[in-house]
């Protein structure tokens, strides 16, 4: 390594790891972290910032840590070529060190994987299949260089709560941040326009109400999906928060229609902006709607309607 990308990388891991402190110093902000543009050494890892989360209070939003309670997220490798297409392998160890083999499903699913650029570009939702001895398998294409997170959400049969664990992967190359969207209340995906009704409240729970429609129709047949009609993920800008998000309501319960809407409880920690990302299914194919919401500011400004293919989404099976 030469010493202008040993100095990059000395550079890299000195912000993680101070915006780690900062973070744990400072619970309920937005924290940032700077995102330089330019190429990304795969050997300037983060696993400096997460070392340091990992032991702070249990107030830390989900996502921010790579071990909790004993259990680690553990991937084989954290550097990706991007445009490749990937078999990513993984495990959760438990508190005995050893892989966890037992899970209760979540939504239907044993675990599920989520990936977002630290951009928040570059969503995937992902549904991992057990290769043997507690190691995950899934393929996947990181489709631009730059830093990503990966959030694995699971409860664990000897667990006492469902967690989120997250750990960064590298895709090496020339990284040039994309700006976040504006906020806005319609995005477009896949030919739907997907309205969103609700203000993000900081610290208490809000509802959030996403109304699906195709060429100016509401959609009242919408398929259901992860036992629900519809998936979402909120992330935090700036240090990527994982927030739980429950919907109201599941197929078969006796009063929930399949559409148009599909309404969420959301609780987000503190003020900044947040992206959302509903997957919902139709005519048989998981599409997602991506939002911005400000939460703590209700002037923020309409941004046009998005349309969430450009964004990079992936889902798996």
């Amino acid at each position: 390594m030469n010493e202008g990308s040993e100095q990059q990388t000395m550079n890299t891991a000195i912000k993680l790891g101070a915006f780690a402190l900062g973070l744990a110093a400072v619970f309920g902000g937005a924290a940032g972290v700077g995102a330089a543009v330019g190429p990304i050494d795969a050997t300037a890892g983060t696993h400096k910032a997460e070392s340091t989360v990992r032991n702070t209070s249990a107030h830390v939003p989900a996502g921010l840590q790579v071990s909790q309670d004993g259990y680690t997220l553990t991937p084989e490798t954290t550097t990706i070529t991007p445009g490749e297409r990937t078999d990513f392998r993984f495990s959760v160890t438990g508190p005995d060190g050893e892989p966890v083999t037992r899970f209760e499903p979540l939504h239907g699913k044993p675990l599920h994987l989520i990936v977002a650029r630290r951009d928040l570009s570059g969503f995937q939702h992902l549904h991992p299949t057990e290769a043997g001895g507690g190691v995950w398998t899934v393929p996947l294409t990181l489709p631009d260089p730059g830093p990503y997170r990966f959030f694995t959400d699971f409860k664990a049969a000897s667990a006492a709560e469902q967690l989120t664990l997250g750990t960064d992967v590298t895709a090496p190359g020339d990284y040039r941040p994309r700006t976040v969207p504006p906020a806005g209340q319609v995005a477009k995906a896949d030919g739907y326009e997907v309205e969103l009704t609700g203000t993000l409240v900081p610290g208490r729970t809000s509802r959030l109400t996403l109304s699906v429609s195709r060429d100016g129709r509401p959609v009242t047949d919408l398929e259901p999906y992860l036992e629900a009609y519809g998936h979402l993920v909120a992330l935090r800008d700036q240090d990527m928060a994982y927030l739980h998000v429950h919907p109201d309501g599941t197929p078969g319960d006796g009063r929930t229609r399949p559409g148009p809407d599909v309404t969420f409880e959301v609780e987000v920690p503190s003020p900044g902006r947040y992206r959302l990302y509903l997957d919902f299914q139709h005519g048989g194919k998981v599409r997602t709607a991506a939002f911005t919401a400000v939460a703590g500011n209700t002037a923020a400004p309409t941004a046009p309607a998005e349309e969430g293919g450009d964004d990079g989404h992936g889902h798996g099976h």
